[in-house]
């Protein structure tokens, strides 16, 4: 049988509590009990200013002869070398002088505030995480896995904006074998996260959004925008072509290159806006049909998988 010390030894162990009678009842045996060592707690300082108090007041008082005697010897060494060379004065060691200059007893020597100077630093890094994040929302897709598509919108593509959308592609001469399927995109993806800087995390966001996709088979060629937002555009760093260049212009976050053109909803409206924005349009997307013939893969599949929808086009 185990002993009622040992047992309560290992309930206590475990966690448990062990319940012992409030009152002795008649005639019955007494609780045995053991004669546990306390053990005692050691003396800390308070803390706070107080406690440093207490350990600067315990420090041996040899520290400052020692330091003394040290600053002696480097001074003579120092006085025996080359007059042409001058030794560079000595730091003061960090002791019980300015731990009492940061409690306020003495006011620090020149150099002592000199050499604290770059614990004020921090302060940027504070003011940077209180930044607002870059705000935007978009649609994503990708033609066959080639094409990036953006639609500058934070609702989902309706109806009437898809078969819109497949219209312009097909008219443009760009038929992909499957049917764009979008995703939903809003940056920050949660919000109250702390905030450093808002444009480098808004542009690794959007690269690590579509390096993300490419398990579903997406390696895009070009980045295709319908719509502006200035938020999304500065996420996607355009950097426009020159007269003298060649090079049309491209997304530095995506390395890619870049068109811009009207959004679906400015396509869709009336009153001659939309029949501008159109004709604007038709003269941007001449050069679709050669570019997609000449990036077609022979495998003619990738990307996201066609989905059937009645609403479309």
């Amino acid at each position: 049988m185990t002993p009622e010390p040992t047992r309560l030894a290992y309930l206590d162990a475990m966690g448990l509590t062990a319940w012992v009678a409030r009152y002795q009842l008649p005639n019955a045996r007494e609780t045995e009990a053991c004669d546990w060592p306390e053990p005692v707690a050691e003396e800390r300082p308070p803390p706070g200013a107080k406690g440093l108090h207490a350990l600067l007041d315990d420090m041996p008082a040899s520290t400052g002869g020692s330091d003394t005697s040290a600053g002696a010897t480097e001074q003579a060494a120092a006085t025996d070398a080359s007059s042409a060379v001058q030794a560079p004065a000595p730091q003061a060691p960090a002791g019980p002088r300015k731990a009492r200059a940061l409690l306020g007893d003495i006011v620090p020597d020149a150099d002592d505030g000199a050499a604290m100077a770059p614990t004020a630093m921090p302060a940027e890094d504070e003011a940077e995480e209180g930044a607002e994040p870059l705000r935007f929302g978009c649609q994503v897709a990708c033609l066959d896995g080639r094409w990036l598509l953006l639609v500058a919108r934070d609702e989902p593509l309706g109806p009437l904006h898809q078969r819109l959308l497949l219209n312009i592609l097909t008219g443009a001469g760009v038929r992909p074998s499957q049917r764009p399927v979008f995703d939903s995109l809003a940056w920050p993806l949660e919000e109250g996260l702390p905030v450093r800087r808002p444009l480098d995390e808004a542009r690794q966001g959007l690269k690590a959004f579509v390096a993300g996709r490419a398990r579903r088979g997406w390696s895009p060629e070009r980045v295709l925008v319908f719509g502006r937002q200035e938020a999304l555009m500065q996420a996607l760093a355009p950097s426009d072509a020159t007269d003298n260049s060649a090079q049309p212009p491209h997304s530095q976050t995506l390395a890619l290159p870049l068109w811009q053109g009207p959004g679906l909803d400015e396509l869709l409206a009336g009153d001659g806006v939309g029949a501008e924005a159109k004709r604007r349009l038709w003269s941007q997307i001449g050069e679709w049909q050669a570019q997609w013939s000449d990036g077609t893969r022979g495998d003619g599949a990738g990307g996201d998988g066609a989905r059937d929808d009645s609403d479309g086009a």
